[in-house]
């Protein structure tokens, strides 16, 4: 399997609401791979379905830890159920290159959802894990991190974004 080209800003995939999986088989499993293939090609810590262009609620994370491995874990049709606290972090995005600024997230949130193998998952994530939850969430729910900015702040980032649209949100 071969990693996926990421779309980017622009592409309208990256604004919709992704739908949810019905049915956990062979062809979920798949694209749960070659997201897993994509994210490590990409050196990124999460990748959501609609950044290589499928509208689909499935998520998967690669998280350091300490002893310098990565904790490796999917979610379909994941959703936040609590959220405590806020902290603000600066935050990048692989469908938004180059761009790089301080989000406000909660600091611990409780996410359900389920695993390749269709059973109920609870992952309580704090800090790192957290703040990856939640900014993968916001793909499913078409949400950037350009769109929890400030107009102030989008407006310094017009020209970027404008360069990134004019690309047409092509996969890169």
């Amino acid at each position: 399997m071969a990693p996926q080209p990421v779309v980017t800003y622009g592409n309208p995939t990256l604004k919709r609401r992704a739908t949810e999986i019905e049915e956990i088989d062979d062809s979920v499993r798949k694209l749960a791979a070659e997201m897993f293939e994509t994210l490590d090609a990409s050196q990124g810590v999460g990748l959501a379905a609609p950044q290589i262009g499928v509208s689909r609620r499935l998520i998967v994370l690669s998280i350091p830890l300490e002893d310098n491995t990565r904790w490796k874990f999917v979610v379909v049709n994941p959703e936040i159920v609590t959220k405590k606290g806020k902290s603000a972090l600066e935050e990048g995005c692989l469908s938004v290159p180059g761009v790089y600024e301080e989000i406000v997230r909660s600091e611990e949130v409780e996410v359900r959802g389920l695993n390749l193998e269709g059973e109920e998952i609870t992952i309580e994530g704090k800090g790192l894990l957290a703040r990856a939850l939640q900014h993968e969430i916001d793909h499913l729910e078409g949400v950037l991190i350009v769109d929890r900015l400030s107009s102030a702040k989008r407006h310094v980032l017009q020209k970027k974004l404008r360069e990134l649209e004019e690309t047409g949100g092509a996969n890169r």
